[in-house]
């Protein structure tokens, strides 16, 4: 039920990263138009669409960690054994849980700091574009956490052990 759910959110963020880009490209295209045709601008656009391409990116991120899409490589992994399989997988949660409660930390320094700051052309509190990074490791811990809770409680599957993407293993359309 849990599974589901994360699912679920990761169709919104997947939503939501989708309405990103497309006011990014209405933003910065309409900016050109109007810029080379008119002689005027939208002064907020460059801005905003830096603000959302962040927060693209943060969303992105937490859909990458949920389906495994990080590209990395399994050659040694792959020839271990399941005991040597299961070793690796909890110290690298364990490292990614470490670097995820490191960057919650920093990014929430950065935006107690910029808190009363507010962005050039917006106006808006700069606390809201560092709290791109305190909610991508937030969300990542807790997702990296629940797949530590799964291989404790043996729902895990041997295949499921090596969770890299290699650029050969993604469909076609998927390549990077």
């Amino acid at each position: 039920m849990l599974d589901k759910a994360i699912d679920g959110l990761c169709r919104i963020f997947n939503f939501l990263m989708v309405v990103c880009l497309v006011l990014m490209v209405l933003m910065v295209f309409g900016n050109v138009v109007l810029r080379y045709g008119f002689n005027s601008g939208i002064t907020v656009s460059e801005e905003l669409s830096r603000w959302l391409f962040v927060w693209m990116t943060f969303l992105g991120a937490v859909v990458a960690i949920r389906s495994h899409a990080h590209l990395g490589t399994d050659t040694l992994i792959a020839r271990l054994p399941r005991a040597g399989k299961k070793a690796c997988y909890v110290a690298s949660h364990v490292l990614m849980l470490a670097i995820c409660v490191l960057m919650a930390k920093g990014a929430w320094q950065q935006a107690v700091i910029n808190y009363s700051s507010t962005s050039a052309v917006m106006e808006a509190s700069m606390a809201w574009f560092y709290a791109s990074g305190v909610f991508f490791s937030v969300l990542a811990g807790l997702l990296l956490l629940h797949e530590l809770y799964k291989l404790a409680t043996g729902q895990v599957k041997d295949e499921d052990l090596v969770t890299v993407a290699e650029s050969d293993d993604l469909p076609t359309g998927e390549r990077a």
